[in-house]
């Protein structure tokens, strides 16, 4: 994964208003864009509970198949607004990460590598960032503090394999399946592969260690029907 992939991948699905760079712009229905998809989507699994929402998708290039990349759904309660000082208690984000080959840049003045678990990594990396608290900084300070720590996040998508992660299996459609998992004083973040997709998730308040996911046939359940 290298800088051309951050065409597609800059939009963090991180906390709510968070902007989102290609996010298809407001259709009546909020569920068009997840059920034009050309892949599927994933949740967690029968054993969550609680509330469920949508976040924005998030689009590649126009034109070259489907423009749903990516997308996120929540559990729990939602995250604040990365100025806001409350800080959700409990939730977990899946992202399920479109599996693309290499392509060109929606600007047409680059190349995205193709997605791989580290496109996963990335996004939910980013997007716990995006709901942490912004404690007694002021807006600048907090800005400078977020690049720094987004620019960490990249390298760590990048090495999956190194000692920033641990092992963990989670049940994917009730199947064991290995992810790259990382815990931080802000919360969790986990990557891996699934069927038909990249998978990722990120959370805080909510054991990792408990959750399982699966795909989801009816994404009713995440739009109040």
């Amino acid at each position: 994964m290298d800088a051309t992939s951050r065409a597609v991948e800059t939009a963090p699905p991180g906390g709510r208003g968070a902007p989102v760079v290609g996010a298809q712009a407001g259709p009546a229905d909020p569920l068009a864009p997840y059920l034009a998809a050309d892949f599927p989507w994933y949740g967690l699994d029968e054993g969550w509970t609680g509330r469920r929402w949508l976040f924005p998708v998030g689009a590649g290039r126009a034109g070259q198949g489907a423009g749903t990349d990516y997308g996120s759904l929540g559990h729990g309660d939602e995250p604040a607004r990365p100025y806001e000082s409350r800080e959700a208690n409990r939730f977990a984000v899946v992202v399920t990460v479109a599996r693309r080959p290499g392509r060109r840049s929606a600007d047409d003045t680059g190349t995205l590598e193709a997605t791989s678990a580290s496109s996963a990594a990335w996004l939910a990396g980013s997007g716990l960032l995006a709901t942490v608290p912004p404690g007694q900084l002021d807006r600048a300070l907090r800005q400078d503090w977020l690049d720094q720590q987004t620019a960490l996040a990249w390298d760590l998508a990048d090495d999956l394999e190194g000692p920033g992660w641990s092992p963990l299996t989670l049940p994917v459609n009730g199947v064991p399946q290995p992810f790259h998992y990382r815990e931080s004083e802000y919360g969790w973040v986990l990557a891996g592969e699934a069927p038909g997709v990249l998978l990722g998730a990120y959370g805080r308040g909510v054991s990792a260690y408990g959750i399982g996911f699966s795909t989801l046939p009816d994404l009713a359940s995440y739009h109040g029907r």
